[in-house]
């Protein structure tokens, strides 16, 4: 059976010499041609060897061009993709590995200190695939598809995406979707957010600015691209300056940031970036993280009205959009909803009145299911047929939703709900500040209090007293921090999602 219209077949055949990934540091470009063959002989070799729909394999590779012939092998067979995060340590990898049911994990050489301590975690990897160089134990991912049959396998399907969060509060959990029913290379979810709200077509030039490959966003749009007949540009380590030159040299016309990223460009000095022609611009997104809102609109006012955001999770249960224009007419807004009716709720499930902060719930009807933890699933589903990310935010009289904060990072002190996000957004403006990060710690008295972590900019120095003062000036006191610590770094993802739970170790 031929495939539609999005899949890496159907581009192959209609433009095999189109580049499919251009790698921006070292040049190296894959055509359309090159993946269709590569992937198609891996899979045409994982079949053989008995993986088949609804399987799993884990993926612990740096930004590399081998990720898409291994990604689109899978895809082919309909088997889940487990990207792992090569940031943890092996203990906490190697549960992945273990967790999300791999019976194949595919390793970079330069992260082979961190599958030499799986253990026990690979015991049911029946297949071990080093994509570059060697690693003990493993094939030769080369070697193994060298002479296998390049020609596309009968009876392909879809495959899908196990992403785990990020296990920023506790351990990461799989989020399960329901593997596509359709024809092989029907439109999707993604690909139908992708063309009707960010304008993707196959003339896109997509750059993923270093962000790793591991992440949903990253992964999930740069092959989303390519479903569409793209290119994506993917840089294997962010840069601020880098960023401007590799849109400029390729020509981009979509980019998607974190807030981590523009804060880090908007730090350049106007010389440095007024030194790139970014003229090829079509659409700038952004997501994964709270965006601070003068850091949005400094971002705006310097380039251009083109700026988008949405809101969703890996879930997929939701998603809110804005663009430049009703943003700045609703600053802090992460839009409306796309996919659903959002309800605002209390405890007890009753929606809660215009303006007042809650729990975010969609109506929905797509499905999902944390791995292994039907209590966790239960939890973010509710009768009513509604779907919950775990945030907490308010509606406004237009319908535009803010986020306040999540709910796993609410602060309880003296019986009050504190939020941190928006204790955050104040610090991360004062002059010294390079970073911050508010938990609630423990406290006699109150049962918790307001601690603030800051990292300050290079060079500075200030003190407890005046942080706190600054927030007092600008915030009701008893939201504002008891205590401030002084650290070299915070832990951040290069999402800039930040991992609390490491904070107090």
């Amino acid at each position: 059976m031929d495939p539609a219209g999005e899949h890496l077949s159907a581009h192959a055949a209609a433009a095999p010499d189109r580049p499919a990934v251009v790698m921006n540091t070292s040049g190296v470009v894959r055509t359309y041609g090159d993946i269709e063959a590569a992937s198609a002989r891996l899979a045409r070799v994982l079949r053989e060897r008995g993986l088949g729909v609804g399987d799993h394999i884990a993926v612990l590779m740096d930004n590399q061009p081998e990720f898409y012939d291994v990604v689109w092998a899978a895809m082919r067979l309909g088997v889940y993709v487990t990207p792992i995060n090569w940031h943890l340590v092996s203990k906490e990898a190697g549960y992945i590995v273990r967790d999300c049911d791999a019976s194949a994990l595919f390793a970079s050489a330069s992260l082979a200190g961190i599958v030499a301590g799986f253990g026990d975690d690979m015991a049911n990897v029946n297949t071990r695939i080093c994509v570059d160089g060697h690693i003990d134990g493993f094939e030769n991912l080369s070697a193994l598809v060298d002479g296998v049959d390049a020609s596309a396998l009968d009876n392909e399907r879809d495959g899908g995406w196990m992403f785990y969060s990020s296990g920023t509060t506790g351990q990461p959990k799989g989020i399960l979707p329901p593997l596509p029913d359709g024809d092989l290379g029907a439109p999707s979810f993604l690909t139908g957010m992708l063309k009707g709200l960010f304008g993707f077509t196959a003339d896109t030039v997509y750059l993923s600015p270093g962000a790793p490959l591991y992440h949903a966003a990253p992964a999930g749009w740069t092959f989303g691209t390519q479903r569409l007949g793209g290119t994506p540009i993917v840089m294997e380590r962010f840069d601020p300056l880098e960023v401007l030159a590799a849109i400029e040299r390729h020509r981009v016309t979509h980019v998607q940031f974190v807030p981590t990223h523009m804060i880090r460009m908007l730090r350049l000095t106007k010389q440095e970036r007024s030194r790139f022609d970014l003229s090829s611009l079509q659409m700038v997104c952004h997501a994964a993280a709270p965006c601070p809102v003068e850091t949005k609109r400094e971002f705006i006012e310097w380039i251009g009205p083109i700026v988008h955001e949405f809101y969703s999770g890996s879930e997929g249960a939701g998603l809110c959009y804005v663009n430049s224009h009703d943003w700045l007419a609703h600053p802090g807004t992460v839009g409306r909803s796309m996919s659903g009716a959002i309800h605002v709720i209390d405890h007890d499930g009753n929606d809660v009145p215009v303006g007042e902060e809650g729990e975010v719930w969609f109506e929905t009807s797509r499905t999902f299911e944390y791995h292994k933890d039907a209590e966790k699933t239960k939890a973010a589903h509710d009768p009513r047929g509604w779907a919950w990310l775990g945030d907490v935010g308010k509606l406004d009289a237009d319908g535009f939703l803010y986020l306040t904060d999540r709910a796993s990072n609410m602060i309880i002190s003296g019986g009050v709900n504190i939020y941190p996000r928006e204790i955050e957004d104040i610090l991360v403006n004062h002059p010294l500040i390079h970073d911050v990060a508010v938990i609630g710690t423990p406290d006699e008295d109150m049962g918790e209090h307001v601690t603030a972590f800051v990292q300050l900019k290079p060079g500075e120095a200030a003190t407890q007293n005046e942080l706190i003062a600054f927030c007092r000036e600008r915030l009701s006191h008893f939201k504002c921090p008891k205590e401030v610590r002084f650290v070299d770094e915070l832990p951040r993802l290069p999402t800039g999602k930040l991992l609390k739970r490491l904070l107090l170790k």
